[in-house]
């Protein structure tokens, strides 16, 4: 049997299959933005031909389909979402534009204010107030509501959010609101707050509630399409979405909580990190995954990865709780282009997949880095994919050609200063997730995965002092391979604010109970009938703070009589590791509790350790423009290599989908999976 893991990139939809003895299948597909669905059921076919079947005959063996969706992600990105209304408390239809009463960019007087997600015309106030403590000040008035939802009616609106005053002490009016737009609107995506983010702080709550409508649509009719185009094809079985904490739900509890899909695809990657964490011993990692587009960029320590309730998607507040992970523009399809003052720039502007870069041959006449890595010698342009296609290196050379013109260099220096470039950038992506976290990369390995990544991860990794990086064989395809090791993970959270050894440790115990049954309940829902695991956790900050920090409850004794005080430890503990200091003598608030139950699915087969074979010799040599010179480089063939087999560089290893680079002084070794641990050299080092 075999568990099938989708991730729809920018460029190339992955798609992998691991089966029962953990062997390891993958394919790649052009993606199609149009409709993504037609991109995964092509990569399905491609899959089902590399393992000598049909599609009927692959779902028949198939447990189960994990997949990351992208297009919550790109309705965002590319405001392509739903008509929304908004109903809120009368008074409060202004928050979404006066936010926090800060803009991205403070100290910029000429940057314009955000537009809001939402206009004003649709944002209607309705009668109706709580007061903090959950009681009724102003009753619901259901002329007013009435009103409203007559005036969203005439404008022709797709989805409601509804977000009341206090909506997380008591949801009545907010579910009495939506069973009234479901009469009048049928049909029509309703959201409302105490559904999406119970908690107090009313922008991120009204933000978050206002992209869950936003992007519903969208998410439910593309998930709809694929589970009418899977069962056609003869596939029964469960389709499960990784969320951004990187857990997986069904399809529609997907589409209920459509905002918890945004960072869909960056939180496989993640989970496949964790996994491979396991699987190499090194629990220290920052995963590295550069793809067409993008890149994101996560930190594993101790084998976990961190979550944060803090995530900004496409200028817009997303307050669920997710993986932690910076994302910049900086991919295989990143533009190269020279500003008013002769600077040189890659990225954040993309050739995507459609043209894509000049070496696609699709069209496209900008040079990417991509194009640079053709020119360089670094991708072999008689032999991407593993031979299924070719690139186009006159093309690339043109593209070049035209930036060395302007920057008044040749085309080999320009195209080493687009890599000069890019890298810059990416290892500035790594500092934001470590060193201005207060965390030393230097004590951790580099994990390289993504199609892209392995050409630079060494070059990355000298300018942040790391000295060991990873390549694993599945690199093109690890968030789809990583999703395929993820469990069901169903949240439930409550704000309960108060100092931590001051709150009634009774009432405290009662609220974790409370939420840990509501989040059982869900997975009993699903249809879930496994073992289930249940991970406390709270929002915490010190009184004068603005902001919270997670802090996982895992393994406290509820029952016991100093409970309180283990919370505040906690929280002190954390907030030591996070930004090396705390204040032990200060009282810290809690503000959200939380409960995870998770659904602990099959784990992941591993791949049998390779047995012991002769050191393969290089499969051919090409010339290599390294460091401003030509240099005969071998050639390996990465899945041909032994266990043990030592590679220095300059070498290059390839596989049918990503390609790794060893520069002068690097020293590649296999892992017994045939994965390859790099150390990163350095001059006098």
């Amino acid at each position: 049997m075999y568990r099938i893991g989708v991730d729809v990139g920018g460029t190339f939809t992955d798609v992998v299959a691991v089966s029962d003895d953990g062997g390891v299948t993958l394919a790649k597909s052009p993606s199609t933005p149009e409709d993504q669905s037609i991109g995964v059921m092509d990569g399905l076919e491609r899959l089902a031909a590399r393992l000598d079947t049909d599609l009927a005959g692959l779902f028949a063996q198939t447990d189960r389909i994990v997949h990351g969706a992208t297009v919550a992600t790109n309705a965002l990105l590319e405001r392509k979402g739903a008509k929304v209304g908004l109903l809120t408390t009368e008074g409060h239809r202004d928050i979404l534009e006066m936010r926090e009463g800060l803009k991205p960019e403070r100290y910029n007087m000429r940057m314009p204010p955000a537009p809001p997600l939402i206009p004003r015309s649709l944002r209607l106030g309705v009668k109706e107030r709580l007061r903090p403590d959950g009681r009724v000040e102003v009753a619901l008035d259901q002329a007013s509501l009435d009103a409203a939802i007559a005036t969203l009616k005439q404008e022709g609106v797709e989805a409601v959010a509804i977000c009341y005053l206090h909506a997380y002490k008591d949801p009545a009016h907010e579910r009495a609101s939506a069973e009234a737009v479901k009469a009048a609107l049928p049909g029509k995506y309703v959201t409302i707050s105490a559904d999406v983010l119970p908690q107090i702080k009313e922008y991120e709550r009204v933000s978050t509630t206002a992209v869950n409508a936003y992007v519903g649509p969208a998410v439910g009719r593309y998930l709809g399409r694929l589970e009418n185009r899977l069962k056609d094809s003869g596939y029964a079985g469960p389709v499960l979405i990784i969320l951004s904490h990187g857990g997986v739900a069904p399809i529609q509890d997907t589409i209920r909580l459509a905002a918890g899909t945004v960072l869909s695809g960056p939180a496989g990657g993640v989970a496949g990190a964790r996994r491979s964490a396991e699987l190499l011993g090194a629990p220290n990692l920052i995963p590295f995954d550069m793809g067409g587009t993008s890149t994101d960029i996560s930190l594993i320590s101790g084998g976990e990865a961190a979550l944060s309730s803090d995530r900004g998607v496409g200028g817009e507040r997303v307050a669920l709780p997710s993986l932690d992970i910076v994302s910049i523009g900086a991919g295989g399809g990143s533009i190269a282009r020279v500003d008013a003052g002769g600077v040189l720039h890659v990225g954040p502007e993309s050739s995507g997949a459609q043209p894509g870069p000049a070496c696609y041959g699709r069209g496209g006449t900008q040079p990417t880095t991509t194009d640079a890595s053709v020119v360089l010698g670094l991708l072999d342009a008689e032999n991407f994919l593993g031979g299924a296609a070719t690139l186009d290196k006159p093309a690339a050379e043109k593209a070049l050609d035209g930036l060395a013109e302007t920057l008044g260099l040749d085309r080999m220096t320009a195209a080493e200063g687009v890599h000069r470039v890019v890298n810059t950038n990416m290892a500035e992506g790594v500092r934001l997730v470590s060193v201005r976290r207060g965390v030393d990369p230097r004590k951790f390995a580099m994990l390289s995965f993504g199609g892209a990544a392995g050409v630079h991860i060494t070059e990355i990794a000298r300018q942040l002092d790391v000295d060991r990086a990873f390549a694993p064989r599945v690199a093109s395809v690890l968030s789809a391979w990583g999703m395929l090791a993820t469990d069901l993970r169903f949240e439930a959270s409550r704000s309960h604010i108060g100092d931590a050894t001051a709150l009634d440790a009774g009432a405290l115990r009662n609220l974790f109970s409370e939420l840990e049954a509501e989040a059982r309940a869900r997975l009993d829902t699903a249809g879930f009938e496994g073992e289930v695991q249940v991970r406390p956790s709270a929002d915490m900050r010190y009184g004068e703070q603005i902001f919270e920090i997670d802090v996982a409850l895992d393994g406290l004794d509820f029952d016991a009589d100093n409970l309180l005080d283990e919370v505040a430890k906690r929280f002190h503990a954390r907030h030591e590791e996070l930004f090396t200091y705390s204040l032990p003598d200060q009282e810290p608030v809690l503000v959200n509790a939380r409960a995870a139950a998770i659904g602990v699915l099959p784990a992941l087969p591993q791949e049998p350790a390779a047995p012991p074979s002769e050191p393969a010799p290089p499969s051919t040599h090409r010339q290599v423009y390294m460091g401003g010179e030509w240099l005969e480089t071998p050639v390996y063939d990465f899945d041909a290599l032994a266990p043990g087999q030592e590679i220095p560089g300059p070498a290059i290893v390839e596989s049918e989908t990503t390609t790794v680079v060893l520069r002068p002084l690097d020293v590649a070794t296999t892992t017994p999976f045939r994965w390859l641990d790099i150390k990163v050299g350095r001059e006098g080092g």
